[in-house]
């Protein structure tokens, strides 16, 4: 029997609350994953992550093979063990940070070369090469290597980009499954991604194509937040959402801002991953309730207040606007910390209260009432 398994509880139009079995735990929907590019959420430990309910972390396999090495990680007993996170994980296959890498790789159907960002080395990956490191790795859920184009691709590039990635996931499968007859690890659940940038036809062509190549325990739609606009990312999701199987959870991979947030849950996204909350906290940038702030602004010098009233975590309930404000201008690592736990919390906490709302039947107004009040006024 598989481990790996998907309830709903509530439904509110295409946004549900559900339950997503996996070896290590419950992923209660929808969810947000921080992001922890090298085995580690910048700035933030195991125990602040469990401490604001935290219940999927998403690790990167292009960047583990660099450094340390998947084959090192493995000998350590795998990822879990690795970075002291014992709840569900998530490793990203890499396509995306390859096809970031413009001008030093190469892209053929058999796979792509490209150069390391860390020391030019020269490295290839294919389906059956990534694999083989996310396998390593020993994630719960692991992507398949896809052809990521840019958000603005035109038709007959994000035709060639999405059909490629259906091919390489035929290939990511059956080497899938020749890898959990070696055992290792335990059971590990492989997921399809769905690409056809903004174009609703290749979206729809791309779910039935896969819907054919497997009984698939979770589905990601990837190629969004790369630099089409927010209209056209929400159509999309709407085009995933009529064909998508409904009773296996969604994942938009690399998105990230609360909005996105609240618009893909009432698209039918049951969980997300983004950079955007410890990278903003690393530069002084905040989510409120009442919209984005920027901490470093003279403005906030004498400002006693929290950074939100409405927010639980420790940032905002130990320490006022201008102390945070201080430790920027003074360039204390505490600042950036607590900036980055202060938006990580942000989504962990908003995933949870939409929950909420789709269980209690209040989830059209809520959805209006913080878009409303978050979209109000410009970021300062």
């Amino acid at each position: 029997m598989t481990p790996f398994a998907f309830t709903v509880a509530g439904e509110s139009g295409s946004a549900r609350a559900g339950a997503f079995a996996t070896p290590h735990g419950i992923i209660e929907t929808p969810a947000f994953a921080p992001v922890g590019t090298l085995a580690s959420v910048k700035a933030l430990e195991p125990d602040d992550l469990r401490a604001m309910g935290t219940q999927l972390v998403l690790a990167n396999a292009y960047h583990l093979h660099l450094r340390p090495g998947d084959e090192v990680v493995r000998r350590l007993g795998g990822l879990h063990r690795f970075s002291g996170w014992d709840g569900p994980m998530l490793t990203d296959s890499g396509g995306f940070q390859v096809f970031s890498l413009d001008g030093l790789r190469t892209v053929d159907d058999d796979g792509v070369t490209f150069q390391s960002h860390l020391d030019g080395a020269k490295i290839r990956f294919t389906p059956e090469t990534v694999m083989r490191i996310e396998r390593n790795l020993g994630a719960d859920l692991v992507m398949q290597f896809d052809h990521v184009v840019p958000g603005q691709a035109a038709h007959a590039m994000a035709r060639d980009a999405s059909e490629r990635s259906i091919r390489w996931l035929a290939r990511a499968r059956d080497a899938f499954a020749a890898l959990e007859a070696e055992g290792t690890y335990g059971p590990q659940a492989l997921l399809p991604i769905v690409q056809g940038g903004i174009h609703a036809d290749l979206r729809r062509d791309a779910v039935r194509a896969i819907a054919g190549t497997g009984d698939w325990a979770a589905w990601a739609v990837g190629g969004l937040s790369v630099g089409e606009a927010k209209p056209d990312m929400y159509a999309m999701l709407e085009a995933c959402d009529a064909v998508i199987p409904r009773d296996r959870p969604r994942y938009l991979m690399g998105v990230g801002f609360p909005e996105d947030l609240v618009e893909g849950i009432a698209r039918g996204v049951d969980f997300f991953d983004c950079v955007a909350p410890t990278r903003m906290g690393r530069t002084g940038a905040l989510f409120t309730h009442d919209g984005r702030l920027n901490i470093k602004r003279a403005e906030f010098r004498e400002d006693d207040r929290p950074l939100d009233p409405d927010c639980e975590c420790r940032a905002c309930t130990r320490y006022s606007r201008a102390y945070l404000r201080h430790l920027f201008t003074a360039e204390e690592m505490t600042g950036l910390r607590l900036l980055s736990l202060h938006n990580v919390h942000f989504l962990v906490t908003l995933a949870r209260r939409a929950r909420a709302a789709i269980l209690a039947g209040t989830f059209a107004s809520w959805r209006d009432d913080f878009l409303r009040r978050y979209l109000a006024k410009p970021a300062s």
